[in-house]
């Protein structure tokens, strides 16, 4: 048992060890990647941690990239898959929606972290 690895995600095992990139409980299985040092100390100073859909750690001033389409109130088209959206700002939104940004065409408005992707 390493002290300093976390339990595992799935069944609260305290006998995880690292495998290359990948923390793996020998009890029930389940793999998960270790954290990235960025998000280990955010974690470790008490800041939120927010990560895109795929679980890369997002920062103020990124560049993303949506997606999925997304249909935005008031508009025909809305917010097609692909589009680019740069220059976000991280902040403690209403109801997930954690990314503050301008998306051309569009202005100024929120995303949630979970249909971005960083660029």
């Amino acid at each position: 048992m390493n002290e300093n690895l976390p339990p595992c995600p799935q069944c609260s095992s305290a006998y995880t060890y690292e495998m290359g990139a990948l923390l793996v409980c020998p009890e029930c299985g389940h793999e998960w990647p270790a954290a990235s040092d960025t998000a280990a100390e955010a974690a470790a100073s008490g800041e939120k941690v927010i990560k895109d859909s795929v679980g890369n750690v997002l920062a103020d001033g990124d560049t993303v990239t949506v997606v999925k389409t997304l249909k935005v109130k008031g508009s025909p088209s809305g917010i097609k898959a692909g589009t680019k959206v740069r220059n976000i700002r991280l902040v403690d939104g209403v109801d997930g929606h954690d990314i503050d940004c301008k998306v051309d065409g569009f202005g100024p408005m929120q995303l949630k972290s979970s249909v971005v992707k960083k660029a």
